[in-house]
């Protein structure tokens, strides 16, 4: 049988493996590149649902994970200044906050498919990017979870600094967290323009 979900596929690993390549790229004190390219992962997750129902948003998420895994063992074997570019726990990070926070996003917009255009992909994707917002930065950096990768230093990320140079005093990885989560935040409403677009011009599958 034909899947005609294959550009759904194609986008969410070319979105994949462009934040994992960006995401080395520092932006200032607060961010990487890859913070710009990851977000569209939900506006991919979405437009999918949309299209051809939750079934084929799960099964497009599974292959983004995949190819993540795939990025992640690559990273561990390219050394960087202070060591692998990817860690054991940065993997565990990353793989489960895609997991998780994608397929969050599949039921919460298929739950809310029946509503106004807009509600189902800003919800699902702003409940789904703080999702992977907080899995990802506490599961990789937070010194209460030492224990995933005894041998990994990351005390530089635990470092006591006012949140984003203005706020009260936290771990450095929580500022980390905090801008993520806002750029993540603003492309999921600037997301809106293209998931409408593309709805508006295409007729939806019957689910």
């Amino acid at each position: 049988m034909r899947i005609n979900y294959l550009p759904g596929i194609a986008a969410m690993a070319a979105v994949v493996v462009a934040s994992n390549i960006l995401v080395q790229f520092l932006l200032g004190d607060w961010l990487t590149w890859g913070a710009f390219t990851y977000p569209f992962a939900f506006l991919v997750n979405d437009l999918t649902n949309r299209f051809y129902g939750p079934k084929a948003a799960r099964k497009v998420v599974l292959v983004g994970f995949a190819v993540g895994v795939v990025c992640s063992l690559i990273g561990t074997q390219i050394m960087g200044e202070f060591g692998p570019l990817v860690t054991l726990r940065i993997a565990l990070g990353s793989g489960t906050a895609f997991l998780v926070a994608q397929l969050a996003d599949v039921a919460i917009f298929d739950r809310l498919r029946q509503r106004n255009w807009w509600q189902a992909p800003v919800i699902s994707s702003l409940l789904g990017s703080t999702l992977d917002t907080a899995l990802f930065f506490s599961i990789a950096f937070a010194a209460q979870l030492a224990f995933l990768e005894p041998g990994n230093d990351v005390s530089w990320a635990n470092e006591a600094l006012p949140i984003l140079g203005l706020g009260p005093v936290a771990p450095l990885w929580v500022s980390l967290a905090v801008a993520d989560w806002c750029v993540k935040l603003a492309l999921a409403l600037i997301a809106l323009a293209p998931f409408r677009a593309v709805t508006k011009n295409f007729r939806q599958d019957a689910v």
